[in-house]
């Protein structure tokens, strides 16, 4: 039985989700400002964001908020980290695979959370040490052995252009053993496809926790791990995140350390 906190949240996905929809067919009226450079955020965002906002306020009024839109309110232990809508850049052009990503961290560490696919209804749910799930039913990752006919995806974030070189040079190693990479251009649903087995693994560079804290765990209720392109275990301060089962995470590690720069690896 989902516990009271995702049952929260996925209420707030869903009702952040009916908000994303309502707008499609009016995209190209909606106000888009660039928050910087490539990187854009629309009215949609905000709005979607406001509703989650209110959910989580209702039934956690002392718990903090770090959403992607209005910045952290409120401080303690308890933070619940919201990405209103993980793929914006999908969603102004109508490619249809973006999401609504909701994590609750506990010091740090992703305890629930929730990504919810509002075009096909897909709400994504776990909670630490019960599982992960996709509409009720149990998910694992994929039992991959290793690079060898694995199904990547991964992510070129607009904030880490500084990083393409490198991040290009490990997608070529990468391809010289795996099947194929996909670039999606949703991390929090990209990473819901790991946990799921849809995707083998998950590699990305610079990426914010409200991008990744709800996928992560995920992935990890479903069997698998995630780490920094080091190998250091746990959500990635650096932003640099490898996700998939064991092997394919740990196959994973080793090409994207022996093809990203020191300061990618977080090395002096």
């Amino acid at each position: 039985m989902p516990s009271p906190a995702v049952n929260v949240a996925a209420r707030a996905a869903r009702s952040a989700g009916n908000i994303i929809l309502r707008y499609m067919n009016r995209i190209e009226g909606l106000t888009v400002v660039e928050k910087q450079r490539m990187d854009f955020a629309s009215e949609v965002d905000r709005l979607a964001e406001a509703e989650i906002v209110k959910e989580l306020r209702r039934a956690y009024p002392t718990h903090a908020i770090v959403g992607e839109e209005s910045g952290q309110t409120g401080k303690g232990p308890l933070v619940w980290m919201i990405d209103p809508l993980d793929g914006t850049h999908n969603y102004l052009r109508g490619i249809p695979h973006f999401s609504v990503s909701i994590a609750l961290l506990d010091k740090g560490e992703p305890v629930y959370g929730v990504v919810f696919d509002p075009l096909r209804d897909e709400l994504f749910t776990a909670s630490k040490g019960d599982g992960a799930y996709l509409n009720d039913r149990r998910i694992r990752v994929g039992r991959r052995d290793g690079l060898s006919g694995a199904l990547l995806g991964t992510g070129y974030p607009y904030r880490v252009r500084n990083h393409l070189e490198s991040q290009l040079g490990i997608t070529n190693a990468l391809l010289q053993e795996a099947e194929d990479i996909r670039r999606m251009g949703s991390a929090a649903l990209d990473l819901a496809y790991v946990a799921a087995g849809r995707l083998d693994g998950y590699f990305e560079p610079g990426l914010q926790p409200w991008d990744m804290a709800a996928g992560a765990l995920l992935v990890r209720e479903a069997g698998g791990v995630y780490n920094d392109f080091s190998g250091r275990e746990g959500l990635p301060e650096s932003g640099n995140i490898v996700a998939g089962n064991h092997k394919v995470a740990a196959a994973m590690t080793e090409v994207i350390t022996a093809n990203a720069t020191p300061r990618l690896l977080g090395v002096s």
